[in-house]
Order: structure tokens, then C-alpha cells, then sequence
């Protein structure tokens, strides 16, 4: 049985409980994916697909359903600890070709920080197989025009989710996912 997604929709949550697992329980209700029988995957954006809104997403699926994801996931229970999950998208201008999905996840990084490196990091690895130059180190806007002048990538975004560690010790998850939903 082959499958290739269509359509996917990215989301995000965070959760806090005494226990880890209950925490990342929380996590995806906040993101509204706990319903569903979630198992990773890696992280090719299929050709042809699009981005939809989790709305229109969330309608296509039934509760109990195996969903394929690309997750990236983080936890801590030190109090006041920054932790942040990301996933970057990267899609070519040539929709019959593949994009990538990268994840992320870190401690003491803002959504800004971790979102640009999750997105880069799935650029980079688009940029690679289209044999395009791609330097990490140049300004988000030198990274743009270099992909308007290469005329190869097309979009680049990504979903992310930090929190602070709870002041009482209590865990603290966070998740960001790219879900397979049609």
C-alpha cells in the first residue's frame, strides 16, 4: 500500500502536568491531535502537496485514525527553563518535486529563534538536493533573495511552540507538528 499525503496542516501545543507523559498528553489536546494514533515519520514534504489550515484538516480525520506526523517535541520540569519544539517547512517552486520538513527542539531558544532554525535547517536540506547555495550564516533577507534569484524555493515556514518551565516544578511540554491529514 503506497500513501502520499496531500494535504498537511501544521499545529502546536503545550502542556503541564506532575507527570511527563500526562504533560505531552496535554501537549497534543493543545495541538488537537491527541485523539488520533500518532506515529512520526521523516521529513519529506510530498510533491503536490499543500498546506491547509488545521481546521480544514482536523475535519478530514476521525478520532482513533493512525496519523503520520513530523513531530519534534520537548519537555523540562526545571522551574522557569525556556524549552521550544519547532518544524520548518521548505517547498520548491516545482510542486512535482519533494520539499522537506525538519524538526527542532531546544532550551533557552524563543519561538523566533528556534522557528528561523527549524526553517533553515529545512531549506538547507531543500537547497542541497536542488543544487542550490545555501549559507545558514547570511540575514533571513540575503537567504530570500538568494532563493528569488535562484529561482528554486518557493515558501518557507514553520510551527513553533515554547513555554517556561512551571514555577512549581511541574512538567512542561511543548510539541510542533506538520500532520499528514488526506
Amino acid at each position: 500500500m503506497s500513501m502520499v499525503a496531500k494535504k498537511i496542516f501544521l499545529t502546536k501545543g503545550v502542556g503541564k502536568h506532575r507527570e511527563k507523559l500526562t504533560s505531552f498528553e496535554m501537549a497534543l489536546r493543545s495541538a488537537k491531535i491527541a485523539q488520533f494514533n500518532v506515529v512520526r515519520v521523516s521529513s519529506i514534504f510530498p510533491p503536490h502537496a499543500r498546506l491547509i489550515t488545521p481546521q480544514e484538516g482536523l475535519k478530514l480525520l476521525r478520532p482513533g485514525q493512525i496519523l503520520y506526523v513530523v513531530m519534534s517535541d520537548n519537555s523540562t520540569n526545571e522551574p522557569h527553563r525556556l524549552v521550544a519544539a519547532s518544524v520548518g517547512v521548505a517547498i520548491p517552486k516545482d510542486r512535482g518535486q519533494y520539499g522537506y520538513l525538519s524538526e527542532h527542539h531546544s532550551f533557552g531558544q524563543t519561538d523566533d529563534k528556534a522557528g528561523d532554525y527549524a526553517e533553515d535547517l529545512a531549506a538547507s536540506m531543500l537547497a542541497t538536493i536542488l543544487g542550490v547555495e545555501f549559507d545558514p550564516n547570511t540575514s533571513y533577507d540575503e537567504r530570500k533573495d538568494l532563493w528569488r534569484v535562484s529561482n528554486e524555493i518557493v515558501m518557507t515556514r514553520n510551527v513553533t511552540q515554547s513555554a517556561i518551565g512551571d514555577k512549581d516544578g511541574l512538567w512542561t511540554s511543548v510539541v510542533a507538528a506538520a500532520v499528514f491529514a488526506e
